[in-house]
Order: C-alpha cells, then structure tokens, then sequence
C-alpha cells in the first residue's frame, strides 16, 4: 500500500508541484491549504505516513499543528518535515522542540525534498529484531513493537522520544553527548544549541515515572543510561 503524505501549505503553486512530484514516486497525496483545513485532514483515515508542514499558515502556526499533531493519539507517530522560509537558528530548535522529525528551508529544490522525503520514510521503516524486547529493572522496552512499559504500566511516548529511550538503553553505561545524540537520533550534522535534547530528556523523564531515574545526568558532557541497577535506587523517581 503505498505510503501517505499531507501537505499542508498555502503556496498553491508548491503545493501543486510537490503533489506532481510525489504521485509520481508512488505517494498518496492530500492537501491542505490552511491549518483549519490541516485539522480537518488529520481526522481522516488513514493517518498520515508523513506531514510536510509549511510554518507560516494563514491561520493557524505551524507549530501549533506540530503540537497537536504530537499531542494526539492518533497522530503522535507520523513523521513531520517542516517546511519554512524562517531560516534563523532558533526557529530550528522550536520546530524540533515541538516534535519535528526533520526541517527545510525555503526555496529548496524539489529533488532535495524529495530525498529528504525519501531518507525520512526509509528510516521508519528499519526495524528491529522480531526478539529484541529488553528488560531493565522495572522498564521493559518491545523494540518491534514500539512498546515501552514501567511495572507492567504502558507508557505513551513518541516515536523521537522512543528512539531517544533506545539509544541510550542500547548504549547503557555508556556517555553519550548532546551532539551524539542530535546527530544519532535527530540526525541532525550540525552546530545548533543543544536544548532540544535537554528538554527531550526531561520530558522523557518525567514520561518514565519510576524508571526516570535510569537516565543519568553528565554535567557538562551529556547524558547516560545507567549501567547497573542500584537496590537503593531501582524504581526511584530521579
């Protein structure tokens, strides 16, 4: 079946291209030309694969769909690429901060939107395992299934604060810095400020409750999953 992209972008000469392009490649496309239209869309089956998401709509911010988006059930695991004409550093790091998978800014060529397409898709369909199900204290991580579970507890997270928890996990005891982890899990190359990983890991603290605490703090370095369980701390609130 073939993978589904909204576009939600009030360029209707973009939209038009982008809708050629990516039918060419095989896409199923849907529009929208506004935010209200993108809420409406969001609501249709089936959920999109992919979201390209211009940041300046004429009604509601792209940010603001990029947080409903990620808020959502239903919706939290679709991949979003933001597309702007905001090129400032700071824009990056808000977009990624709500929940954006990837970031381009305008005018891009439609080949390398295309490709980022293309990378982006690819990289959610690696998977794992059908047996990589890892058990830590009281965490127990499905890889293939996309479950995360604390005492038996189900718990709700992204698919970019999954792929944080398993990053870490898989590298248990060892250090991993900010620009590691930008660069493994965001995949992002590049010099940004690091607070979207700070506020990543908190928020995934906060998220895994009595396991929290199995996130390390390396002041001035980065981050680390603890390598051994501690009888003091095991199922404390860190």
């Amino acid at each position: 079946m073939a993978e589904t992209i909204l576009i939600i972008e009030d360029e209707r000469d973009l939209v038009e291209v982008l809708t050629y392009n990516l039918e060419s490649s095989g896409y199923t496309v849907r529009t929208a030309l506004d935010g209200r239209s993108a809420i409406e869309q969001l609501e249709r089956d089936p959920v999109p694969d992919l979201i390209l998401l211009d940041l300046m709509l004429p009604d509601v911010s792209g940010i603001e769909i990029c947080r409903r988006i990620r808020a959502s059930e239903r919706t939290r695991d679709a991949l979003v690429l933001m597309l702007t004409a905001k090129g400032e550093e700071i824009d990056r790091v808000v977009g990624f901060e709500v929940g954006a998978d990837d970031y381009v800014t305008k005018p891009f060529s439609v080949r390398e939107l295309m490709l980022r397409v293309q990378a982006i898709l690819k990289r959610r369909q690696k998977t794992a395992p059908p047996t990589d199900i890892i058990v830590y204290g009281v965490l127990q991580v499905d890889v293939p299934g996309h479950l995360v579970r604390v005492d038996e507890l189900e718990i709700s997270l992204t698919a970019l604060e999954f792929k944080l928890l398993h990053t870490l996990l898989s590298r248990k005891g060892r250090v991993q810095t900010r620009e590691m982890l930008l660069a493994d899990v965001w995949e992002i190359h590049a010099d940004i400020t690091t607070r979207t990983v700070d506020t990543h890991v908190k928020r995934l603290r906060e998220k895994l409750g009595a396991a929290g605490s199995y996130l390390e703090t390396i002041r001035g370095v980065g981050y680390r999953f603890r390598a051994e369980l501690n009888r003091d701390n095991e199922g404390s609130v860190g």
